[in-house]
């Protein structure tokens, strides 16, 4: 008679020496797992306490009083009928600045929708001195620089004052940005810029992205002296700055064209400088797919601009480490406790960024979800070098260049 096989218990052979079951270094690893996204998230506290404060502090700062008001020609590169794009362009006519003021706007085709409202805005400032460059020349895959150096032949002052169309200024803008570039060694002037978000939920949540994760990464960044930021959404420099560093042409074939037009001021000798000022920036971003293309978009911008910085971005995320430490963990008590306070400490992070700039926010409940939805996007810039632009994709490089994808 054959005896009955003996049955095997499993936490028995997980404490002999020698033998781990697949049960056992299963849960070690899950262990180690929330383990370290526990000393993620609370690296990632330490992080959001002190751009708590540091936001505070950028924003206190004084901004320089100009000692005489140049000409300026502010450059405006078009792409078709953007929301609000009026209300968008009509705050830099606004402006409460007594130099002249030349307007510069630019299209790739003669029929572009965008040069309706442009007409609009000729009627509505009779005085204002505008001209309007319609030229199909491209000199790489990077348009917007096309755009600028197609532009920059009929700019007429000294001072340029590049700006994107969807950018919404306050009246002394120019004021503030002319008196920063008269200081000395400032060879360019950038802003930081918050979201102004279109109807619906996406463009809000888009705005969220914008305001309560780059915002106070980017002043951190500053005070720390690891960021070396320059936004295309507003850059200010001279006529003979640009010559310095051998015009726009050279950056037609950059992704980070903003950031690569800074490195080179600074590689000139001179100064990035950013005023405590911000700007608005539209987010009209109306599904989910658009958002999420457009922000992936942006963060491996940031990568191909500063690959060991993006990295170590992964402190910004403090609530989405100390969940996955919830769920690797199991659930444990002290894992919750942390998401607690990480939760906390965003949220006082939200109310310190909108002091800070005496905006509006757009509330605390969605807070959460910014946050899941922005984490994903920052490991998704990992996992590949293709990006999409206006409807054409292409691949970046290792030193942020692009190349267009030929479909098969």
């Amino acid at each position: 008679m054959v005896a009955p096989p003996a049955t095997i218990d499993i936490a028995s052979v997980a404490l002999v020496p020698g033998h781990m079951t697949l049960v056992t270094v299963a849960h070690l690893f899950a262990q180690s797992i929330a383990g370290l996204c526990g000393l993620g998230a609370i690296l990632g506290i330490v992080y959001t306490v002190t751009a708590c404060r540091l936001i505070g502090r950028f924003f206190a700062r004084g901004v320089a009083v100009p000692a005489r008001f140049p000409a300026v020609t502010i450059v405006k590169p078009l792409h078709g009928d953007e929301w609000r794009l009026e209300a968008h362009l009509a705050s830099f006519f606004d402006q409460d600045y007594p130099g002249p003021v030349q307007y510069l706007f630019g299209v790739h085709d003669s029929c572009d929708a965008a040069l309706a409202t442009v007409e609009r805005l000729r009627e509505r400032y009779p005085d204002a001195h505008v001209t309007v460059v319609a030229d199909a020349r491209l000199y790489g895959p990077n348009r917007k620089i096309a755009n600028l150096v197609n532009m920059l032949e009929k700019a007429e002052h000294e001072v340029l004052c590049f700006a994107d169309s969807d950018v919404y200024v306050e009246r002394n803008y120019l004021r503030q940005i002319v008196g920063t570039l008269q200081q000395p060694g400032v060879g360019l002037v950038t802003t930081v810029y918050r979201g102004l978000c279109a109807p619906g939920f996406w463009p809000r949540m888009a705005a969220g992205l914008t305001n309560y994760h780059f915002l106070p990464g980017v002043v951190t960044g500053l005070a720390l002296g690891r960021a070396r930021p320059c936004f295309g959404q507003s850059i200010a420099m001279t006529r003979d700055m640009l010559a310095r560093i051998g015009g726009l042409a050279q950056f037609a074939h950059h992704l980070a064209e903003d950031h690569a037009v800074g490195e080179a001021v600074r590689r000139a000798g001179a100064t990035v400088a950013i005023p405590p000022i911000v700007v608005q920036h539209a987010c009209v971003e109306n599904t989910f797919s658009k958002l999420f293309a457009h922000e992936l978009r942006w963060s491996r911008t940031i990568r191909a601009a500063d690959r060991s910085g993006h990295l170590g971005a992964v402190f910004m995320h403090p609530l989405a480490l100390a969940l996955l430490a919830v769920a690797f963990s199991g659930g444990a008590l002290a894992a919750w406790a942390l998401a607690g306070v990480a939760l906390f400490a965003r949220a006082l992070l939200v109310w310190r960024t909108d002091r800070a700039t005496g905006q509006k926010g757009s509330g605390l409940l969605c807070l959460p979800i910014w946050d899941a939805v922005q984490f994903a996007i920052y490991l998704a810039s990992f996992c590949s070098s293709g990006v999409v632009w206006r409807g054409t994709r292409f691949r970046v490089d290792a030193n942020g260049m692009l190349s267009p994808v030929h479909e098969k």
